[in-house]
């Protein structure tokens, strides 16, 4: 009996020893899970660590190799600067194959040499050029500089006006296709036949009258994507540059609006009349300057034909004069037209009424009148015209002929 209690009591033991390890050997393993999954996640949080720092890395690489180029790039500039400096000339004429005569503001004009690097045959009339400071080498070809305000005259779209926008001018259109569309889209006409082409024409007539509506209409039916629209009158050198400009852009039209400006006769006396004579003479001599063949037409267009200077108007210069007289009661109704086909008129309006009203309308007040009377029907909330907004704007626009007629019979009581 005792024997077989102890026996019993081992087995216990035995029992809860191996129930102690096998507790043991599961800690183990947790505890080894743990750390496995612990590392797993510290290895994978420095991978990303050395990614961003290497992306860091490349990414300071770059910006140092940028400053690097900027470094560089100051020091050249600061050799240059330290250089002496080139005086900047203006080729009047080649004298040899290796000199030619450079004006230098304001020293005056000298022969110099031209380094063996340039190309002699480049040195043309008025090119910019750099002379060396100490032996006044011509060493440097410099880019042609135009003026900032001569840049802002270009257009480099196409003017979106056409013919057909055009009311009245049948004639005038006639006549300034064959002067400037025709020698521009067809020159082989003028070369079978042996005829100079025109370099220019002057539109002439009253404000408002479609000077400046068709000079941009020819610049639409040519193709030209340069239309100089101001009027000269900034001095000889804009003139010269306007020209330059011109020939680089070509095929090109060059519109000089108030020509009378700088145009007019030159008469005895100094002053401030002498700047717009060396113009006027800079611009004579530019239009004598150009062939025909290169493309570049000239229109101008004044109020004043009557004070404008003879040379001016002389052939070879401006080859036709286009009068544009205020519209006849035809060409007024035409204008109106026009500029009312995309309005929402009421059915019966009578625009030969309308005309019959303003018989010293010019073709600008016409299409005032038009739009003066879509705003009277606007303030009235209405979503047509009638025919008594025409005869209310007819009023209103031509109301400053009237005032003019009052204040003069003012005058006289």
């Amino acid at each position: 009996m005792f024997s077989s209690g102890r026996n019993r009591g081992e087995i216990l033991e035995t029992e809860r020893v191996s129930i102690m390890t096998a507790d043991v050997a599961m800690a183990s393993a947790d505890e080894s899970a743990g750390l496995t999954s612990y590392y797993e996640k510290k290895i994978e949080h420095l991978e990303l660590t050395v990614r961003d720092e290497t992306q860091n890395l490349r990414r300071l690489q770059a910006q140092r190799n940028e400053l690097n180029s900027k470094v560089r790039l100051l020091r050249e500039e600061l050799q240059l600067l330290q250089e002496p400096g080139s005086y900047v000339g203006e080729v009047v004429k080649q004298m040899g194959k290796s000199k030619v005569l450079v004006k230098v503001n304001p020293e005056g004009k000298y022969v110099v040499d031209v380094d063996k690097a340039i190309d002699i045959a480049k040195c043309t009339p008025n090119t910019r050029v750099a002379l060396r400071n100490d032996s006044y080498v011509l060493h440097k070809i410099l880019p042609t500089k135009v003026d900032p305000l001569v840049s802002l005259m270009k257009v480099e779209k196409v003017p979106d006006s056409t013919y057909d926008m055009i009311g009245g001018l049948d004639k005038q259109i006639r006549e300034i296709k064959e002067v400037i569309e025709l020698p521009i889209k067809h020159p082989e006409l003028f070369d079978a036949l042996g005829v100079a082409q025109p370099k220019g024409v002057l539109l002439y007539g009253p404000p408002g009258t479609g000077k400046t509506l068709l000079a941009r209409a020819v610049a639409h039916h040519t193709d030209c994507a340069e239309l100089v629209q101001k009027y000269i009158g900034e001095g000889s050198r804009m003139v010269r540059e306007l020209f330059v400009m011109a020939r680089e852009a070509s095929p090109s039209i060059i519109f000089m609006d108030e020509i009378d400006s700088i145009g007019s006769s030159r008469m005895e006396g100094g002053g401030g009349d002498s700047e717009v004579q060396r113009t006027m003479l800079e611009l004579l001599n530019q239009l004598d300057g150009f062939e025909p063949a290169q493309n570049i037409k000239v229109i101008m267009a004044t109020n004043r034909i009557d004070i404008l200077d003879a040379a001016l108007l002389r052939p070879g210069r401006i080859d036709r004069k286009i009068e544009f007289p205020n519209p006849t009661e035809g060409s007024r109704i035409d204008i109106m037209r026009i500029h009312s086909r995309k309005m929402n008129l009421l059915r019966g309006i009578n625009l030969k009424v309308i005309a019959e009203k303003m018989p010293t309308a010019s073709g600008a007040e016409c299409k005032a009148v038009c739009t003066e009377a879509g705003m009277f029907a606007l303030r009235e909330r209405r979503i047509h015209v009638t025919q008594e907004d025409f005869e209310m704007a007819v009023s209103k626009v031509m109301k400053k002929d009237s005032e003019q007629n009052m204040s003069i019979n003012k005058l006289w009581k």
